[in-house]
């Protein structure tokens, strides 16, 4: 498994398998992943993805992911609405809080050209971007968060 790009992906990763009953258990998963982390931005990063706790198949209270994001606050940016942005070899997968998506489509759409898209599919909460050339698929990747980060 490759290490995830960022503290939030490596956080989401681990409340997907759902392990972590305390903050503690978090910090090391992170350390382990190589970084450098304290209680204080465990708990921003749980409050920002907007992580639960419930209990898993074994009956274990763990933090998880709720099954639908919570409605974005008043004063969030655009950038909040994003939930994951992934990539294969052919198609980038953008997925949004509900309703966001056709948001996000029209904005790559109106940078076609200099992001490299050749267009996008709008669902109510999934993104699915087509690169121009599956090629470079890597660089319009970099181009897309780049420009999602901005908002």
């Amino acid at each position: 498994m490759a290490k995830p790009s960022t503290m939030l992906e490596g956080l989401k990763k681990l409340l997907i398998e759902g392990s972590a009953s305390t903050q503690e258990d978090i910090k090391q998963h992170l350390t382990k992943l190589g970084f450098d982390v304290n209680q204080a931005k465990i708990s921003r990063l749980l409050r920002k993805i907007g992580a639960i706790k419930a209990s898993n198949e074994f009956g274990q209270v763990v933090y998880c992911l709720p099954k639908e994001p919570a409605p974005p606050q008043a004063k969030s940016t655009l950038a909040n609405l994003i939930i994951d942005i992934e990539a294969n070899e052919t198609v980038i997968v953008i997925h949004t809080s509900p309703g966001s998506a056709s948001l996000f489509g029209r904005l790559i759409d109106h940078n076609l050209a200099k992001l490299g898209v050749l267009g996008t599919v709008a669902g109510d909460d999934t993104l699915f971007v087509m690169p121009r050339s599956i090629k470079q698929i890597d660089q319009v990747l970099s181009e897309i968060k780049e420009l999602l980060r901005r908002l």
